[in-house]
C-alpha cells in the first residue's frame, strides 16, 4: 500500500506544477477529444465528477454536455458506509462544498440516478496504467461502485499520469479507455 501512495504522492506533486496556461490547454484538448468520442456522443447520461484543479477540468465538460441535451450525474459521497450515488446536475448552483472542498449535488435540490440509468461513467484517478489500472485518491468509493456498474467507463487524464505500473490489487477494474491531452487509449 505504501508504494500506492508514494506513487499518489508523486503524481499529486508533478500535478501543481503544471502552469495555468498549460493546465487550460491541457484540459480544452481532453475535452475537445471526448467531445469526438463515440461513447460520449451516443451516451445520454453521463456520471461525471465536478472537478478540482489540478485535476482535468470537467467544468466545460458539463457545460457541453448540457448544450447537447444529455442528462448530468454527479457523485456524492457517503461517508459513514463508504458508498458512492450519483445525483442529476441541472446547474451549478446545485453544488455545495464538502470535506476537502470537494463539490457535491445537494441533496434536496437534486434527485438520484441509479447506475443502471447511466450510458457512461468518467472515473477520476491520480495515475493510470496503458491496461486501464487506475490509482484513486485512496478512499476506495469507485472500486466498490464499479463492480455493479454496466455502462461504458473512461477516464480523462494529462499524459503524465500515464505510468508504467503500480501495484494492482484483485478489487481493481480497470477502465476501458482513457482520454489524455495528445490521445485516447482504447483498452476493451
Amino acid at each position: 500500500m505504501n508504494d500506492k501512495n508514494f506513487v499518489r504522492n508523486q503524481i499529486k506533486e508533478s500535478l501543481t506544477k503544471i502552469s495555468k496556461p498549460l493546465y487550460e490547454d491541457y484540459s480544452y484538448k481532453v475535452a475537445d477529444r471526448l467531445f469526438k468520442d463515440e461513447d460520449f456522443e451516443k451516451a445520454n447520461v453521463i456520471g461525471i465528477t465536478v472537478s478540482k484543479q489540478p485535476e482535468v477540468d470537467t467544468y466545460q465538460i458539463i457545460r457541453k454536455a448540457w448544450e447537447l441535451g444529455k442528462q448530468i450525474a454527479v457523485p456524492k459521497c457517503h461517508p459513514k458506509d463508504k458508498r458512492l450515488s450519483f445525483r442529476t446536475l441541472t446547474e451549478f448552483s446545485q453544488l455545495e462544498t464538502v470535506y476537502y472542498g470537494l463539490l457535491e449535488p445537494i441533496e434536496a435540490k437534486t434527485t438520484e440516478v441509479p447506475a443502471k440509468q447511466m450510458d457512461l461513467l468518467i472515473v477520476p484517478g491520480l495515475a493510470y496504467t496503458m491496461e486501464g489500472y487506475r490509482l484513486g485518491f485512496g478512499g476506495g468509493y469507485y472500486d466498490r461502485y464499479l463492480p455493479n456498474f454496466t455502462g461504458k467507463t473512461l477516464s480523462l487524464a494529462f499524459e503524465h499520469q500515464i505510468i508504467p505500473n503500480f501495484p494492482v490489487e484483485n478489487h481493481d477494474i480497470p477502465v476501458s479507455k482513457i482520454i489524455t491531452n495528445s490521445r485516447t487509449i482504447k483498452l476493451l
